[in-house]
């Protein structure tokens, strides 16, 4: 109306260039995403007609009979019909490292999320060894994958930066027409033309309002992307940088977050509890002649390259199976020949009748010490343990083959602890963060006694725990009561995670998340 062009060319410029920037970035790294996605084609073998062919994922329907084996990907969730030694990777949807054994179990049925349900497989797994015929219950967005798929769809509750912005863009809304409002009357008031003072307070309006903040926002956002780029910090989402600065309660992931992802044998001990070599010694034997898909706790003790087996051969093998819970292996070096069996601690102990004390001495295995080496590897367990015992026999030097009658008499060697250990860095961060004024959660998929004994490690104080069992019975308006005061979520599934940030959300706090899975 003042015919000014160039003004109003100038702040359309500005505003529009303020909307691409960030349109750009954005889109930009969306299309990274999808570009990435479209490389993965994913195909199932399945029955039809009593034979199996290969279908295209989305063409897999409810009832359907598929066909796993290691290596596949699990592409729906359902029971298991038949399995053989039957492992899966639930850590996408669990966050726990170690496999899962999966077994046949018609008495039970089938529970929508529940991964810990040992006839049940899920959507996003991966087959770690064995096979497997499984019934598909449910497909696509039906999946508890689908399902967190659907929730990240919706939209997310406003970040503290959209309020900010908003509350602000308030402000001046109302100082404007505040003014504008105050101008006119008092024109009026002094009887001055109407249009004239119209164009006065329009004037006035516009003087008042920042065009420039979109674009002084949008460059300095995109100037603090740029600088956390040099660091190595890829910025998806302007806005997020300014939420991060705002954050007072950051949750967080365990597995392959503050730890290393990466199990590992931290102790192999004897049966008074002491470091031993010998028991290396022989569960290096045993993972190292051991045939098939090796188990990640096989891959850990093969860390250990300073272990000389170069004068030893193999003779024989009794496979694992997830009835006996065990493997043996018969080696030989010269005239000695032993059966060296590695397996669950309480399997391993039941076929021992003997075992190594101080000193290598080999002594009868009472009711007394039976007792002792059981309260071991319950204490290891509870310190966060994943434990394998390790027994071995002398076989007459023309013994040839191993079979199962051959696992009875041995003698207990000890045991075997493996541990994912944290981040030698999470520690130090954590403590910056602490006093720094920021609250840390742990939100983790993994187990209660796990989880407090790496919080342990990285010095962090327990000050209350949530399972996803109480979340599950919990409604939204009690969550939300209980989760201001605990600081170590367990058992949770990604669904629950969700529902824990929302709660702490809803409490009035900025939340951040950290993890690399779901």
């Amino acid at each position: 109306m003042t015919g000014d062009v160039m003004g109003a060319a100038v702040i359309g410029v500005i505003i529009l260039a303020s909307v691409l920037l960030d349109f750009f970035q954005e889109h930009r790294a969306g299309r990274a995403a999808e570009r990435l996605a479209e490389q993965v084609a994913v195909t199932v073998t399945t029955l039809r007609d009593g034979l199996p062919c290969a279908l295209a994922l989305p063409q897999l329907v409810q009832g359907d009979v598929v066909l796993l084996s290691a290596g596949n990907l699990v592409p729906a969730d359902g029971l298991a019909l038949e399995v053989e030694d039957f492992f899966v990777n639930q850590a996408q949807l669990t966050g726990e490292p170690y496999p899962v054994e999966k077994h046949v179990d018609p008495s039970a049925g089938f529970d929508a999320w529940l991964p810990e349900a040992g006839n049940a497989v899920f959507m996003g797994s991966s087959v770690i060894s064995g096979s497997a015929r499984i019934l598909v219950m449910r497909t696509g967005s039906a999946t508890a994958l689908g399902q967190i798929a659907a929730s990240l769809a919706k939209p997310a509750p406003a970040t503290a930066f959209e309020r900010g912005t908003r509350q602000f863009g308030l402000l001046i809304m109302r100082l404007t027409l505040a003014m504008v409002l105050f101008v006119l009357l008092v024109n009026i008031v002094h009887h001055r033309p109407l249009l004239e003072s119209f164009l006065f307070a329009v004037a006035l309006a516009v003087g008042l309002t920042p065009e420039l903040l979109p674009m002084i926002v949008s460059v300095t956002l995109a100037r603090g992307a740029l600088r956390m780029a040099d660091q190595k910090v890829i910025v998806k989402r302007l806005s997020a940088i300014q939420d991060m600065g705002s954050m007072d309660v950051l949750c967080t992931d365990k597995t392959g977050t503050l730890t290393q992802a990466r199990i590992r044998l931290e102790r192999h001990v004897d049966a008074q509890n002491q470091e031993c070599a010998r028991v290396l010694e022989l569960a290096y034997l045993n993972s190292s002649f051991e045939t098939g898909l090796k188990s990640p706790l096989d891959d850990a003790i093969l860390q250990h390259g300073e272990v000389d087996v170069s004068g030893w051969k193999k003779l024989d093998e009794v496979p694992f199976d997830f009835e006996r819970r065990r493997v043996s292996v018969l080696v030989a070096r010269g005239s000695q020949r032993l059966l060296i069996c590695k397996g669950a601690p309480e399997v391993i102990l039941r076929l021992c009748a003997r075992y190594e004390g101080e000193g290598g001495e080999i002594l009868p295995l009472d009711a007394q010490a039976r007792g002792r080496i059981e309260g071991l590897f319950d204490r290891l367990g509870d310190d966060g343990f994943r434990v394998l015992g390790i027994g071995w026999r002398e076989v007459a030097a023309d013994h040839p083959h191993a079979v199962i009658t051959d696992e009875t008499a041995l003698i207990f060697a000890g045991l075997a602890a493996f541990l994912d250990p944290p981040k030698p860095s999470a520690g130090p961060a954590l403590a910056a963060m602490v006093a720094s004024g920021l609250a840390v959660k742990i939100v983790t998929g993994d187990s209660e006694r796990v989880t407090r004994h790496v919080c342990a490690q990285l010095g962090l104080p327990i000050t209350g725990v949530l399972t996803g069992q109480e979340i599950a019975r919990m409604n939204d308006d009690a969550l939300r009561a209980r989760v201001g005061g605990v600081n170590l979520i367990c058992r949770a599934n990604p669904a629950q995670k969700n529902r824990v940030l929302l709660a702490l959300k809803a409490r009035g706090h900025v939340v951040g998340y950290l993890g690399d899975g779901i």
